[in-house]
């Protein structure tokens, strides 16, 4: 296991910088998306379950109303006391938070059964390694639940893609692929039951104010997104509505239960 990395760091930095507005962002709100995670996983009234990368905290006061208990696990301090605070004000029993490393899970194994991670594989250098603890503390036949942006399955788009979010927000590392999302899974012996892709349209504008992202990295981002819109060199669909640029982000869901 890795020891913590400059890039950690960065993420520490992001993630406190955005912690607001990540909070408030849509797409990270969205009830919709985040019960189509819920429902993957079948959770059960008597189910223990783990967040990993929990942030303000979203999924899992979504998966308290359907479990027995949960526990919000993120590296970063500052979107976990927006999560506290929502705690106290909410009055909620069953949901707790602590500080932690998704590459070095504080929890003992077998501990949990289901384990979910939401928008933040492609925020670490090791998504393997995550996952792997996920395994590792999740009981067998348990529940393993990734949510995260995908790629295209070809890698010179998938990398023009990756480069215009990397530019957009420093944290970023790399979004999978769904292939090579599977693979991750069926490494740790995962079979999986759900798989599951919709797109969000992101106003490019909105989408790097959220991300306070400064010049002249907001320029040379917008500037990709433009030519991608002319030669399609992503899989995005930029397109332009109304004098603003607009571009699709596709998530995917994969879930399944750990062999035994």
């Amino acid at each position: 296991m890795p020891n913590p990395s400059e890039h950690k760091r960065t993420v520490r930095r992001a993630f406190t910088k955005q912690a607001a507005a990540y909070a408030e962002n849509a797409s990270v709100t969205d009830p919709e998306w985040i019960a189509r995670l819920v429902e993957a996983t079948g959770v059960d009234s008597s189910d223990r379950v783990l967040e990993v990368a929990t942030g303000p905290g979203h999924v899992a006061f979504s998966f308290g109303d359907h479990c027995a208990e949960v526990v919000g696990l993120d590296l970063t301090k500052a979107p976990l006391e927006i999560a506290q605070e929502k705690k106290r004000d909410s009055e909620t029993e069953n949901v707790a938070f602590i500080r932690g490393d998704a590459e070095a899970i504080p929890c003992p194994a077998n501990s949990f059964d289901v384990v979910v991670c939401r928008l933040a594989l492609h925020h670490v250098e090791h998504p393997d390694y995550v996952v792997q603890e996920m395994a590792r503390v999740c009981r067998p036949n348990g529940t393993l639940a990734v949510g995260d942006l995908v790629v295209s399955e070809h890698s010179d788009r998938a990398e023009y893609h990756n480069t215009f979010e990397r530019l957009r927000d420093p944290s970023h590392v790399r979004a999978l692929s769904i292939s090579e999302l599977i693979h991750v899974f069926t490494e740790q012996r995962i079979e999986i039951d759900h798989l599951r892709t919709d797109s969000v349209v992101q106003n490019v504008e909105s989408w790097l104010s959220n991300a306070q992202t400064p010049e002249p990295r907001a320029t040379e981002a917008r500037e990709m997104i433009r030519k991608d819109a002319e030669e399609d060199l992503s899989g995005t669909q930029p397109f332009w509505h109304d004098d603003e640029l607009y571009f699709r982000q596709l998530n995917g869901i994969v879930a399944g239960h750990l062999l035994e």
